[in-house]
């Protein structure tokens, strides 16, 4: 099988039998691109004539040709997935990649609401439909810390308001259930009331009563944000990152907040541990006398 095939089997899998969403295999497609098109370049068309060697030159003909070393990274691991797959496979004797590394990345830690903002933004005064749906909405994302994709897949069936709950089908079709605080209890009540709760019918909607679009809830985010005068960027994803810094600086349970998130890998969780140690080093230079760091 030639390694074009081999990567269109791969691809073919991981959409079928592992439910990656189109935006993930999209990706995987793109960089296993670039691999394909540079062992064209160097006469190499199976993927067990590479070796370590070669692939640090790829490397360096990605680098060469602008990638950032961000972007190496993803690159160099959408190929290490599909090695791993080809070796479990019994496909590839050995891993071309092993003791391979790409460039290191700066990770630039996400920006976040402080409590007073968070508030400011999801008791936005208003009245009306629109503004009922907004405040559930809002309410929803800082309360249990959803993706957009979650939030917006929701359907009156999904969620227990009595018990507080909120079954979410997150990353990989894999489903968990996340609290839901007393004050998107109450703002989902009232939405409720005013539209209806019926099980199969979506929870947030958009036009024609179909469940709203990722991008009008952007739009409705960024639309808020410079009503209420805020300097930053406001987005959906923000208010995640905002759920899980003031959750772990609460609570300073790393584990309780990865499960809470939906995140597969601890290490993916670990970031917030940067944001909680910036609070803390604020309230020290604020309180201690013989602080007073510099920047």
């Amino acid at each position: 099988m030639s390694a074009q095939a081999q990567v269109d089997a791969w691809l073919a899998r991981l959409a079928g039998e592992r439910h990656a969403s189109v935006h993930t295999v999209d990706g995987y497609r793109r960089d296993l691109t670039k691999l394909l098109r540079w062992m064209e370049a160097q006469g190499v068309d199976r993927f067990d004539a590479l070796d370590a060697h070669g692939m640090r030159g790829f490397v360096a003909t990605q680098h060469r040709g602008g990638l950032s070393p961000k972007s190496l990274q993803r690159l160099l691991s959408s190929c290490r997935s599909l090695f791993r797959h080809l070796t479990r496979e019994g496909l590839l004797a050995h891993d071309p990649l092993a003791g391979v590394r790409g460039p290191k990345v700066h990770r630039k830690l996400p920006q976040v609401l402080d409590v007073d903002e968070a508030a400011q933004l999801v008791e936005a005064p208003g009245e009306g439909a629109l503004n009922l749906r907004d405040r559930a909405m809002l309410e929803l994302f800082y309360s249990s810390g959803l993706r957009l994709s979650e939030l917006t897949g929701l359907h009156w069936l999904d969620l227990n308001l009595e018990a507080g709950e909120v079954r979410v089908l997150g990353k990989g079709a894999k489903t968990r259930i996340v609290p839901v605080g007393r004050h998107a209890v109450a703002a989902l009540h009232a939405l409720g009331e005013a539209e209806g709760m019926t099980p199969e019918q979506p929870v947030f909607k958009g036009r024609g009563g179909a469940p709203i679009s990722q991008r009008a809830v952007q739009l409705r985010l960024k639309t808020l944000a410079l009503q209420l005068g805020m300097p930053k960027r406001v987005h959906p994803h923000l208010l995640r990152h905002t759920f899980a810094s003031h959750m772990l600086e609460s609570s300073g349970d790393l584990r309780a907040v990865q499960e809470l998130l939906g995140h597969a890998d601890i290490a993916t969780t670990q970031i917030y541990t940067h944001l909680d140690f910036q609070h803390l080093a604020r309230v020290y230079d604020a309180a201690h006398p013989r602080a007073r760091r510099k920047p």
